[in-house]
């Protein structure tokens, strides 16, 4: 629930851990064999499996992976698309096998994506009176409707947060943890999602870092260091918040680019919060009544 993102910041919709990851691909790009290998054992494909998916012949797979062959701009597709990989993580696929990246990664500020601007506007607008956040990949919030800010206010009692990442928000003592009533419950929904994330994308460092960042905060369960295997959660997770105004419950969805071909809107997502009860909705909606203008 930040109180100082705002829509300027699309402009910028990526974090440094981002710069930094590309300028170090570029200056020394891993080998594709070590990818391939990382990626394979991520999914549980095994040589055999990966190159009945693609079509391509075991013993060519093999030679890859080993360096003693080269692949192809089609062939690296091909693997690309069987092991699921991001849209940033196909285009180190190519630079490893020496190929040019194949997707673009444009700001959200830049003219070819007006219209995905305006979109995300449009969302963020039409979720008035309720609280609306366009997140990174890596959970940076980059945006906020003018709801979240005021709901930010009246939770932290005028107080800015003092991170611009959500997971940090939620897991700091001294942020936006302690107005979440069943804080237990949603800090281990997040920590489902960096492990989900972990699984989907096995190469993502910065991801990683973020996991280990969050258990130097106090009263983390280090059980949660694993993921938790067979246990699944709940669709839904309702947010409960202390508040001035009583106890105000929220359930949210996100929503994503289908098929994009950009690196950057691959990467963002738009987390709609919604009223769990009559309460939470007329307060909501008395906030924005007594908005100034």
């Amino acid at each position: 629930m930040p109180a100082r993102a705002s829509r300027d910041i699309l402009g910028t919709a990526l974090s440094p851990g981002f710069a930094i990851a590309t300028l170090s691909a570029i200056v020394s790009p891993p080998p594709i064999g070590a990818l391939l290998r990382e990626w394979r054992a991520a999914r549980r494909l095994s040589q055999l499996d990966l190159a009945l998916e693609t079509g391509i012949s075991t013993r060519h797979l093999s030679c890859i992976e080993t360096g003693k062959a080269g692949a192809s701009r089609d062939t690296i597709s091909r693997l690309a698309d069987a092991l699921g990989m991001p849209l940033r993580e196909r285009n180190a696929l190519l630079h490893a096998a020496g190929f040019a990246a194949m997707h673009p990664e444009r700001p959200l500020a830049a003219p070819a994506l007006d219209r995905v601007r305006q979109a995300v506007d449009l969302i963020l607008a039409h979720q008035e009176p309720y609280p609306a956040f366009v997140i990174s990949r890596h959970w940076d919030v980059l945006a906020t409707n003018a709801a979240a800010i005021r709901l930010n206010r009246i939770l932290m009692g005028g107080r800015p947060s003092r991170h611009a990442n959500l997971l940090h928000q939620i897991f700091d003592p001294d942020d936006f943890r302690p107005v979440i009533a069943n804080w237990h419950e949603v800090a281990g929904r997040f920590i489902r999602h960096l492990h989900d994330d972990l699984a989907t994308n096995p190469t993502d460092r910065r991801t990683r870092q973020l996991l280990d960042e969050i258990f130097e905060y106090p009263d983390v369960p280090a059980r949660w260091r694993e993921r938790a295997v067979g246990d699944e959660p709940s669709p839904i997770v309702t947010f409960t918040f202390h508040s001035e105004r009583g106890e105000l419950r929220f359930f949210e969805t996100f929503t994503t680019f289908a098929a994009p071909h950009d690196v950057t809107l691959d990467e963002i997502r738009i987390d709609c919060t919604f009223p769990a009860d009559a309460h939470t909705a007329a307060v909501c909606a008395e906030l924005a009544a007594s908005e100034p203008g």
